[in-house]
């Protein structure tokens, strides 16, 4: 007597530890990826090391240091690369290149009027890298973002922007061994260079800082041109010479103080607690990408849902759903049960079940037939030898028209399970006897 051998459980490819492995440096990876695209052109801060006058520049004409006073004071800051940070409420800084359209920037500054404070550093220095014919002792003390400050320069977009913003930005210069002075907001200093930027006057503007001169060093604007101050417009900052703001200006402290005190007086004494550096101006844009917006307000919940459903599925994927199987393998080989599931399944879409009836029954007859010993599955012939074989049975012919009559699926069912029961009791007595009874 032989039997099937049951085959041997094949190991796995992986284990559970290695799976949790791949799942967990995938999971890591994926991330990665979406900091790197949340960073952009940030990553590295490589915005730092180009020598220009923004929050992010590290150079003498830059304002990292301003930033870096902002937060030792306790103001959240942040710094923008999205057009979407002109829209805060809270106070924007702004440090516009030399070359601007004065339209763009006027919209933007009328906008922010319903919208919060504003801050306008205008640039003030012409800067290169340092030479290359420094000598090595000099050029090693150079960090990267570092800069040489050439001429001081103007810019002329302020005169295109309307009232009351429009101002007329000129240079102006100490007298030769004499040391410029400034004052306002309480506070008075020196200024680094003898080089002076300020705006001439003009309707709608009051000074806060003004040189030894009474020349405006920076101006305050909230309301129209006649000069008429309106509380309930959002008010604007003019710093004209960069050197009381920038990181060159903040080497001394009393610059900083002045500095601070521009940006309490728009934050009215820290009430805002928020300010924001806009990058856009200065070719740092970028736009919002889906996965970023997935990792903020009010999206960040449904995105932490997401990675608990993740957690959890990935947990009951690593949980044995009962014992490994190994058996014999099918009975049926695969190709032959996938045929016969598919013919089922034809049959059942079609609808065509009443199609089946008369070919199962000469099946049925076949069978009885083998089984009886009879040489031809003739009815007559298979009722007689049925009759002395089970007499208390009902003859085949009857069970076999039954089924070849029925048209409902339940009644073909019911028909083809008698023809069934009797092959079963058949074939239990050719069991018992060990050969067929004729």
């Amino acid at each position: 007597m032989s039997g099937a051998q049951p085959s041997i459980a094949q190991p796995a490819a992986f284990s559970r530890g290695g799976a949790l492995a791949l799942v967990a440096v995938g999971f890591a990876v994926f991330l990665a990826m979406i900091y790197f695209i949340a960073a952009g052109e940030s990553f590295g801060g490589s915005e730092g090391r180009d020598g220009q006058a923004h929050a992010a520049g590290k150079g003498l004409n830059g304002y990292a240091g301003l930033v870096r006073l902002l937060e030792a004071e306790g103001y959240d800051v942040n710094r923008s690369r999205s057009p979407g940070g002109l829209e805060t409420y809270d106070l924007l800084v702004l440090t516009p290149p030399a070359y601007l359209d004065a339209e763009k920037i006027a919209e933007l500054l009328q906008n922010r009027e319903t919208l919060g404070p504003t801050l306008v550093i205008l640039p003030k220095w012409d800067v290169t890298p340092p030479p290359p014919d420094l000598p090595a002792e000099a050029r090693e003390k150079f960090k990267s973002g570092w800069v040489v400050l050439n001429d001081a320069f103007p810019v002329d977009w302020t005169a295109g922007l309307p009232a009351p913003y429009k101002l007329t930005h000129a240079e102006a210069a100490a007298p030769e061994g004499k040391k410029p002075t400034w004052g306002g907001l309480d506070l008075k200093g020196s200024l680094p260079t003898r080089t002076i930027l300020f705006a001439e006057d003009a309707p709608g503007q009051r000074a806060l800082i003004v040189d030894g001169s009474g020349r405006k060093l920076a101006v305050k604007v909230n309301g129209a041109a006649g000069g008429e101050f309106d509380e309930y417009v959002q008010p604007t900052i003019f710093v004209t010479d960069a050197d009381l703001m920038n990181n060159y200006g903040l080497g001394d402290a009393t610059r900083a103080e002045a500095a601070l005190a521009l940006v309490n007086d728009l934050t009215y004494d820290a009430d805002i607690s928020a300010v924001t550096f806009d990058l856009t101006l200065n070719g740092f844009g970028a736009q919002e990408n889906l996965l970023t917006l997935a990792f903020r307000p009010p999206f960040l919940a449904a995105t932490l849902c997401l990675l608990m459903a993740l957690l959890i599925v990935g947990w009951r994927a690593f949980q044995r759903f009962g014992p490994p199987a190994a058996d014999g393998g099918p009975a049926i080989a695969f190709g032959k049960q996938r045929l016969i599931a598919n013919g089922a399944n034809l049959i059942l879409r079609a609808r065509r079940m009443p199609l089946l009836a008369a070919p199962y029954a000469a099946l049925s007859a076949r069978r009885i037939a083998e089984k009886l010993g009879l040489a031809r599955p003739d009815p007559a012939a298979i009722d007689a030898a049925l009759a002395r074989r089970l007499p208390d049975e009902e003859p085949f012919s009857r069970r076999a028209a039954r089924l070849e009559a029925a048209t409902k699926p339940a009644d073909i069912l019911n028909a083809a399970q008698a023809l069934d029961n009797l092959t079963a009791k058949l074939s239990q007595g050719q069991t018992m006897t060990g050969k067929p009874t004729r």
